[in-house]
């Protein structure tokens, strides 16, 4: 699957995973999951990495009506939500640079791109895990799908 995530609801995180081409659908349908969640949370802070994206769909029209969608649900929230990109590659940069950029003059997102892990992680205080760690249960930590 291109796009996987996990709800750490006792850390007030959502840790998603892009890999090989990006679709926009695959996105949509993500957020769509993820905001229909049980564990979904207005202001959770979001980890995105780009780190295995080796493409992605270049329909900008279609990508800007996606994040004006994004855009709605954040701002009707009335809570701030600090993104975090991980971008470490030229392609990974290009598609966190589109998102980064989407979100400008959207008060309800603080969004950051990082081109290491740790320094992403560090950033949203989890400096002691990796983003394999945080995708995968452990015994001990409530982590969904």
């Amino acid at each position: 699957m291109p796009v996987q995530f996990r709800i750490l609801p006792n850390r007030g995180l959502v840790v998603v995973r892009y890999t090989g081409h990006v679709a926009i659908e695959d996105t949509m349908r993500a957020t769509r999951a993820y905001v229909s969640h049980p564990h979904y949370a207005p202001g959770q802070k979001q980890l995105v990495d780009f780190s295995g994206v080796t493409s992605y769909e270049k329909d900008y029209v279609r990508f800007m009506q996606m994040q004006a969608q994004k855009a709605g649900r954040f701002s009707s929230s009335r809570m701030q939500s600090l993104v975090v990109y991980i971008a470490p590659s030229p392609i990974s940069q290009e598609l966190a640079s589109l998102f980064f950029k989407s979100w400008n003059d959207v008060h309800a997102v603080v969004p950051i791109v990082q081109d290491c892990e740790i320094e992403a992680l560090t950033l949203l205080g989890e400096a002691d895990e990796t983003v394999d760690t945080l995708l995968t249960p452990a015994a001990g930590r409530q982590a969904l799908q």
